[in-house]
């Protein structure tokens, strides 16, 4: 694992630090899950949008808009 340093505000590294605390866990460990979130969210974001994007490529609608209504009839 490797190490890194940041830098932010004493005071707001305390209250983090004593938040952590309070949740029985450690400042380094929730950062490392927040880091983790971060990089699974925009990974996720993207394979959506690729997704989206093959969706646009095999739906043909011949130019015709639809209605609310008619887009969540069932």
């Amino acid at each position: 694992m490797k190490n890194i340093t940041l830098s932010a505000d004493e005071n707001l590294i305390e209250a983090a630090r004593r938040q952590a605390i309070s949740e029985h866990t450690t400042l380094n460990r929730q950062f490392r899950l927040w880091l983790e979130y971060y990089v699974r969210h925009e990974q996720r974001t993207a394979e959506a949008m690729d997704v989206i994007r093959e969706l646009q490529r095999s739906i043909f609608t011949g130019g015709r808009t639809f209605t609310r209504d008619e887009i969540n009839e069932r």
